[in-house]
């Protein structure tokens, strides 16, 4: 059986995804590397939720506990309109690099489920770094399973965030609710 590492950006998104691995015979294993998520606390109940879900599940879990948000912060200031290739590359970049140094066979994320991200340039980015570090990346739609995935979150009393993750996405969060002039 082919060894899939599974990036992960938090528990609800992940219920599903899994699932559908494991339907097809995939046993993955989860990734979590995040340096996007602010502020900190929204990283820690992200983190806490993920690991407290995989021990549950029984999956296996990596984690990079780098909270890198100066970071993410350096990479995404030269173009802000453009922070969220940034981002996923960032993201899926060190997925990649991370399968290949670990014997894996190949890569995917849980960010192919949401159908609030740019299904097509997360795709794009994967199979471009996935290609830089001599490591395939596993294709799957995920999204057909979005609500599903979410109403199992629900049920399972998952800390459920408002927000993609980043200061700009929640700011865009709270602008959507007029809270922000």
């Amino acid at each position: 059986m082919d060894r899939v590492l599974l990036h992960i950006c938090c528990a609800p998104c992940s219920v599903r995804c899994i699932e559908t691995l494991r339907e097809e015979g995939i046993e993955p294993t989860g990734y979590w590397y995040n340096p996007n998520i602010h502020p900190y606390t929204e990283y820690r109940a992200r983190k806490e939720t993920l690991i407290a879900y995989a021990a549950e599940i029984g999956m296996k879990l990596e984690l990079n506990n780098a909270y890198a948000l100066r970071p993410f912060l350096r990479a995404v200031s030269p173009d802000f309109s453009n922070r969220c290739e940034t981002c996923y590359r960032m993201r899926l970049d060190e997925t990649a690099r991370y399968a290949a140094e670990h014997g894996f066979d190949s890569f995917t994320t849980t960010l192919l489920i949401s159908p609030y991200q740019n299904h097509e340039l997360i795709v794009r980015v994967a199979n471009e770094v996935g290609a830089a570090h001599g490591v395939t990346f596993l294709y799957r739609d995920f999204r057909p399973h979005f609500r599903d995935g979410q109403a199992i979150a629900r049920e399972k009393g998952f800390y459920m965030q408002k927000y993609c993750g980043c200061i700009f996405s929640e700011e865009e969060r709270y602008r959507k609710q007029k809270l922000i002039p």
